[in-house]
Formats: structure tokens, sequence, C-alpha cells
């Protein structure tokens, strides 16, 4: 159930649009937030919920130092579909600054580490992880890229270079070209 919590706020953070969180869920809390005992604090003490919760702190973090990924919210220039793959539970989508930057997101819903998979991207050169939901650190089963993937000049779905990659189980991917990776400020 947390691989799908996890994936999920990842997708959502990325995605147009602003978050809302119910009460807790940025810890995982099992039951439905009540006014009358407020919240299940106590569950951050168990490890995998703790991971959720560090999840959400680093969503964060990513999110406010990287303008691709909120700045045109409100924009069509903002966003592009690049791959809609149902039958590999597959979305990639691509999100934009007014200055250029670039962040794909590749969110992968099936069950079972998938790759190697092809995904187009719009500029050539290495791709960093900037967040993967399934790593180890997370709760995840630490699948993922070794940190980057180096792109082809292959077009592949609309765009002029493609990465071929691992996409983790019930996992979601964020990536950006290597120098902009380099310039995340500490939140």
């Amino acid at each position: 159930k947390l691989a799908n919590v996890r994936a999920y706020l990842a997708f959502m953070w990325a995605h147009p649009g602003k978050q809302l969180l119910f009460m807790g869920s940025e810890f995982g809390q099992p039951s439905e937030w009540s006014e009358q005992h407020g919240l299940d604090w106590w569950i951050l003490d168990q490890p995998l919920h703790r991971a959720l919760a560090d999840l959400v702190r680093d969503l964060n973090g990513v999110y406010r130092s990287r303008p691709a990924l909120w700045e045109q919210d409100a924009d069509p220039a903002g966003f592009r579909l690049i791959a809609s793959d149902p039958g590999a539970d597959v979305v990639a989508f691509l999100r934009r600054a007014r200055d250029g930057s670039e962040l794909v997101c590749l969110a992968h819903f099936g069950g079972a580490p998938r790759g190697p998979y092809r995904v187009g991207v719009p500029a050539a050169g290495e791709w960093v992880e900037v967040l993967n939901t399934d790593a180890t650190l997370y709760g995840g089963s630490g699948v993922g890229n070794l940190g980057s993937v180096q792109s082809t000049d292959q077009p592949h779905q609309g765009q002029a270079h493609a990465l071929t990659l691992t996409l983790p189980p019930l996992g979601v991917l964020w990536l950006t070209p290597e120098g902009r990776a380099a310039e995340l400020t500490e939140p």
C-alpha cells in the first residue's frame, strides 16, 4: 500500500495544479482523521511510515527548488504529455519553466520493474534522477538507474532524444538534464 501512496504523491506533486493532502496522508496514517482524537503521530515510530514522511519532505524540497514544477501550472507551455502507455502502466510528462529548465516525470503503476523502457526527452546528454520513490531511503526496493541515464540521438515519442531506463515497480522517477540537476538548492 505504501508503494502506491509514494507513487501517487510524486505523480501529484509533478502534475500541474496544487497538491492537496488530507490530514495524516503525509505519513500514511491508516485510519481516517477524527477531530475526536487527532492524528496518530506515534505511527512515525514505524520505519516505513517515517520513510513516507521523509519522501514528502523531499518532494517539497525538490518542488520548491525546481520552477519547472510550479511556475507555469496554469500555462499550457509548462506541461507536455510525452507518453501514455496503458499496456505498460506508464505515464510520462514534461514540466517546463519560463527559463527553459525541464523535468520529466515517469510514473510506472505496475507491480514489477519494467525495463528496458524507452521514453522520449527533449534534450541530449545525461539525465539525472532527482527523485525515485522506490529508493530504499523511502522504504522502496531500490530499483532505479544508478542515479542517471544517458540519452540517445534517436527521436522517440515526438521528442528529439530518448532514454532507455529501468522503471521501478509502483514508482515515479523525476529526471532533469545534467546541467540543471546540479542547480538544486537547499530547501
